[in-house]
């Protein structure tokens, strides 16, 4: 009987958009320790489809079709298409590799109320990841305390800026 989900497959996976699907898979590879998986040419020269292991998730990717103005990759949309969350063994070490493979600094490594320690890049094709380091374990109620000081402390921040 074949399984719903392939083997190695979660219910979600993402699919990204890129422009040049070579160089992104090199990023992820050299940037977040992607395997290749596979690349499926297209006409053109161009890869329709190509899929990458990043720790134990599958992400899919493809270049933009010039018959579906509808998928765009970041850069020729414009804006941020999409933002990941990938949680890595030690965040300071990936942030720092991905950003000697090219990535561009969003927000740098910082400890969040929610328990977790995070960074923030944008990789060459525009994708924002958070990467992230789960540090701790907390109930609803602490992440709410943290929560409401985190917010107060930012307010005080923006008022001193004005």
């Amino acid at each position: 009987m074949v399984k719903p989900v392939p083997e190695g497959y979660h219910a979600v996976t993402p699919y990204l958009i890129v422009s040049d699907a070579g160089k992104a898979i090199e990023f992820y590879k050299r940037g977040l320790g992607a395997q290749e998986i596979m690349r499926m040419p297209g006409p053109g020269g161009r890869i329709m489809h190509a899929e990458v292991k990043i720790g134990d998730s599958i992400v899919m990717l493809g270049e933009e079709p010039p018959d579906k103005p509808t998928f765009r990759a970041p850069q020729a949309a414009g804006m941020q298409t999409a933002s990941l969350y990938l949680y890595v063994p030690n965040v300071d070490t990936a942030f720092k590799r991905a950003l000697d493979a090219g990535a561009k600094a969003v927000q740098p490594v910082t400890d969040m109320f929610w328990g977790d320690r995070i960074a923030q890049i944008a990789d060459p094709s525009g994708h924002q990841w958070t990467l992230a380091t789960h540090k701790e374990d907390l109930t609803p109620e602490e992440i709410g305390r943290r929560q409401k000081d985190f917010l107060a402390t930012m307010g005080a921040q923006q008022k001193k800026k004005k």
